[in-house]
């Protein structure tokens, strides 16, 4: 079949062979022809996968009719097409990718075209692709008995055999997934790829696990070498971890034999041996005299030789006239087989066609649909925006209000600060008297001093009144030092206030410098939204007007569809109104006729005959012919 394909260039043959087969009646036909269809898809030509889409649909068919049986191979078939559909509909989307799916490092950069959001949805659809893959392998294995040697035996091989190219496939499907993880997370945040690592951590325990139990099994040691994957999946967190992957490579002996091929030499002995077993039961029941000449009718019957070549020239007649018969019959049965192709050929192509017109109507109806949900998601945007700007401004707002609470409050300790410093110069002159007014009694003091020795001699009679002159200035001069002390205290005090008025005033100054920066980042970040906002409020204006643009395009359609109509009905109207004049008039002129005839002299007194009968009968029959055929131009229009 595979070399088929390549000779013909495509799976015509393949298909008008299988078409012909009771796959939704046999279950194990059915699986076989899943196996031959994956070979194909993997080794046979290109074209295969373009001849076999059109069978896509009933394939799926298929699949659901076998899934509702529980035993046998029923699940088996059921799933087997679901992956061969995921296959087909892989390759489809994705044509860069051949059959077997083997492609280097920079094909699979072409596959993507270097864009992330192609390595995003590829990564997607490979993971689909597998887990088909997966599901097939471990069906299989379970509806195996492990614990017995099934892979000797030929209904366990028939179950292993197409497992060879599921592995085949995954190891394929393993690798590209990797290397597109790794460059996603190159590209991408890792909370973002969190669902492909989970994804890919589950099937990477089933594939390892499948691999394992596939390399101990007997049937596939002498058939392909499976390889075994690491211990731990990769970590794709880590950029260098992808130098340490090694890609899976699966062998395949070049002296294995395909598993549905046996030796030629064994189909000759059992043929030897089922005819001896055939003999040696007739021998058994009619007996080995019977057996040795079972041909020789001289010995059973008393017909002569002439008797015996009349009935074998009259056998050899009749055979003749059979094989002609069913020549006849074969060339009537090729032309018909013929015909019927061509004409299934045509429907198939109209049903393709009305298919692709289907698919197209149904994508644009997603393509609007999508659109509106953008439109949809945009106006919440927006909304979402207009709320969130809203608050900002309430927000600016209160900030302004405090901004200018905060600045009265500036004022107000600025001016107790000039007052206090008012107050502080005022106790300083007073201290720069009070010091002034102590030196000039210091002065004064010394001068009487003085005076006191100059005199004391002279004037002992007025050392009493001196003595209490004395005493008072004394007095007087602890009064001013008391004084002073006050003065001082009131001065350190005052100094002291003015500090924390200073310190108060700093903290201030500060408070006003933090609530400046914030009120600034509060207008940029307004401002940055108004932008965006009025980025939001052009793209909803255009995508309104592109959307009030397709629907005026619909309504001008729907207007020349509606005019179309009017225009066909006012048609039918006329054109039965003409059907109806003509019959009147028709119906007028039969009357005027026969009217015409019975008052015509030369018909009074003639007696009916024959012949007048005849003619006055064909006329009524050309009637009721040209009725027939109004009639049956009116059905069909």
């Amino acid at each position: 079949c595979i070399l088929g394909t390549h000779h013909e260039k495509g799976a015509q043959t393949f298909w008008s062979v299988v078409n012909r087969l009771p796959l939704s009646g046999n279950a194990v036909l059915c699986w076989k022809f899943c196996h031959v269809f994956h070979k194909l898809l993997r080794d046979g030509h290109s074209n295969v996968l373009k001849d076999s889409v059109r069978y896509k649909n009933e394939l799926s068919d298929m699949s659901r009719m076998w899934g509702h049986l529980s035993e046998g191979y029923g699940q088996l078939c059921s799933i087997y097409l679901k992956l061969l559909r995921t296959k087909m509909e892989f390759h489809t989307k994705n044509p860069r990718f051949p059959g077997n799916l083997q492609m280097s490092d920079r094909q699979l950069d072409e596959a993507g075209e270097n864009d992330v959001n192609n390595f995003f949805q590829l990564t997607v659809e490979m993971f689909d692709y597998l887990e088909c893959e997966l599901n097939l392998f471990q069906t299989v294995f379970g509806s195996l008995d492990m614990s017995r040697s099934v892979s000797v035996t030929a209904a366990g091989q028939c179950r292993l055999a197409p497992l060879i190219q599921v592995i085949l496939d995954c190891s394929h499907l393993y690798d590209y997934t990797v290397k597109l993880l790794f460059k996603l997370h190159s590209c991408l945040p890792a909370d973002t790829l969190q669902g492909h690592r989970d994804r890919f951590l589950e099937q990477f325990r089933k594939l390892k696990d499948l691999f394992y139990r596939s390399s101990n099994l007997q049937y596939f040691k002498r058939l392909i070498q499976i390889p075994q994957l690491p211990e731990n999946p990769p970590n794709f967190l880590r950029a260098s971890a992808l130098s340490e992957h090694i890609s899976p490579v699966v062998v395949i002996p070049a002296e294995a034999s395909s598993p549905d091929s046996e030796p030629i030499t064994d189909l000759v002995e059992m043929d030897t041996a089922s005819q001896s077993l055939f003999d040696n039961k007739f021998d058994d029941i009619f007996g080995s005299s019977f057996s040795c000449d079972p041909f020789n009718f001289n010995s059973r019957n008393g017909m002569s030789k002439d008797d015996k070549d009349q009935l074998i020239e009259q056998l050899y007649g009749e055979i003749t006239a059979l094989k002609e018969e069913l020549e006849h019959f074969k060339a009537e049965s090729a032309r018909g087989a013929v015909q019927l192709r061509g004409h299934a050929s045509e429907l198939e192509a109209e049903l393709a066609e009305q298919q692709h017109l289907k698919q197209q109507a149904q994508d644009e109806s997603e393509f609007l649909r999508t659109e509106l949900e953008e439109l949809k998601k945009q106006r919440e945007d927006t909304e979402k925006a207009q709320r969130s700007l809203t608050e900002i401004e309430r927000r600016a707002q209160a900030n302004e209000q405090r901004y200018s609470k905060l600045k009265e409050k500036y004022s107000e300790l600025v001016q107790n600060h000039a007052d206090l410093l008012r107050k502080n110069a005022e106790v300083t002159k007073q201290i720069t008297v009070a010091r002034q007014a102590q030196g000039d009694v210091e002065r004064e003091k010394k001068e009487l001093e003085d005076s006191f020795q100059r005199v004391s001699e002279q004037a002992q009679r007025k050392s009493q009144e001196q003595a209490e002159v004395l005493e008072t200035l004394k007095q007087e001069l602890a009064a001013s030092r008391q004084e002073l002390q006050v003065l001082q205290g009131t001065l350190e005090s005052s100094t002291q206030a003015g500090a924390e008025q200073n310190t108060r005033i700093a903290n201030l100054e500060q408070e006003r410098g933090r609530l400046s920066r914030a009120a600034e980042q509060h207008r940029d970040e307004m401002a940055a939204l108004q932008a965006e906002l009025q980025q939001l409020r052009d793209t909803l204006s255009r995508e309104q007007e592109s959307s009030r643009t397709e629907l005026e395009m619909l309504q001008t359609q729907l207007r020349d569809q509606e005019s179309t109509e009017q225009v066909l009905q006012q048609r039918l109207a006329e054109e039965q109104l003409s059907l109806l004049q003509g019959t009147t008039h028709e119906a007028k002129r039969m009357v005027l006729d026969a009217l015409a005839r019975m008052e015509d002299p030369a018909h009074v007194s003639c007696t009916g005959s024959a012949d007048c009968l005849l003619s006055q009968t064909l006329a009524a029959f050309e009637c009721a012919e040209r009725l027939r055929d109004a009639h049956s131009k009116y059905l069909s229009d």
